[in-house]
């Protein structure tokens, strides 16, 4: 029984989205042009469960690069109007379109000259002619089996909130490193982190010439503690590598006479490179892709910026 209640929630709700999609129409591009045109914050009011999916599409808004403040209507009529200034526009979430506290901002948001959007689920109530921009949300029947608690059509309110925040997302020409700047903690972060964020930079690079003794080459490796050196040639550039591997394959070959020899006949040349503005996830794809330890950041010119161990990105937590 408790089965089918939830299988029956899910396939109401999602048809209520799916209804949604005959509905992105000119006043959905109304919509997402007066709030690109928005010079101040786009505020979003609703009361009750309306009042959390605004919560919602508000955050989602900020963290896109809409600016946005949610604001409570029952504490806007009572001293918050405030809030809302010239140059905002609101967006009122309320399935019924009657809501008192939200009709009761209507004044003030019209002598203000504020864009007002609503989302209702009644194309012809008080709050859908009030509105400059109206977004139907209606649905056919909520998924409470009592026909009583807000499910359905909050589930549809959510959903044309996020299809208009996306859309800003799409116009506004919001980028990964826009998120990023907004998202600078937390899991979200941690995705977002460049390479440059946690590679090894300056004198903490091992670096050595191709005609570097290999035991200098060795004791630069050790004092370095990367597992590895880079071989550049004097003006920095790039020509190899040295790895833990690289000297335990050439001990094999040549045993102890291994010391008299110089880096440049002992290393990998062509080793793997990236870029220090990649993402820190996709230099760990290469590494576990080509299952190596280390990563070498060069620049344009071949010229070596940094170094990326895998033991850098355990400490971000990351994996």
């Amino acid at each position: 029984m408790s089965r089918e209640i939830a299988r029956k929630v899910l396939e109401i709700e999602s048809r209520a989205i799916l209804e949604l999609v005959s509905r992105i129409d000119q006043s959905f591009d109304k919509a997402v042009d007066t709030l690109m045109a928005c010079a101040g914050r786009v505020v979003v009011t609703g009361m009750g469960k309306s009042g959390l999916i605004g919560q919602k599409v508000s955050a989602t808004f900020a963290s896109t690069g809409t600016p946005s403040l949610f604001l409570h209507p029952a504490e806007a009529i009572h001293g918050d109007l405030g809030r809302i200034v010239k140059g905002d526009a609101v967006l009122a979430i309320s399935y019924s379109g009657d809501t008192a506290e939200i009709l009761g901002l209507v004044p003030q948001v019209k002598r203000l000259a504020a864009p007002l959007l609503a989302m209702t689920g009644q194309p012809r109530s008080p709050l859908a002619a009030a509105a400059d921009v109206h977004l139907d949300v209606s649905i056919r029947e909520e998924a409470c089996p009592l026909g009583l608690a807000p499910t359905a059509s909050t589930t549809a309110a959510l959903a044309m909130g996020d299809a208009l925040a996306m859309a800003l997302v799409e116009r506004r020409g919001f980028t990964v490193d826009d998120f990023a700047v907004l998202h600078p903690g937390g899991r979200l972060g941690k995705k977002l982190l460049r390479v440059e964020d946690v590679m090894h930079t300056g004198d903490a690079v091992p670096r050595v010439r191709t005609d570097t003794p290999m035991k200098d080459a060795l004791f630069e490796m050790t004092g370095k503690r990367l597992g590895l050196t880079t071989v550049v040639d004097d003006g920095g550039r790039l020509l190899g590598i040295i790895s833990d591997g690289d000297v335990r394959r050439q001990l094999e070959r040549h045993g102890h006479t291994l010391l008299d020899r110089r880096a440049g006949e002992c290393m990998t040349r062509e080793p793997v490179v990236i870029g220090r503005r990649e993402l820190a996830t996709a230099a760990l794809a290469v590494m576990e892709a080509r299952k190596i330890t280390s990563l070498l950041i060069v620049d344009a010119a071949g010229t070596v910026e940094g170094v990326l161990h895998l033991h850098d990105l355990w400490k971000t937590e990351m994996i």
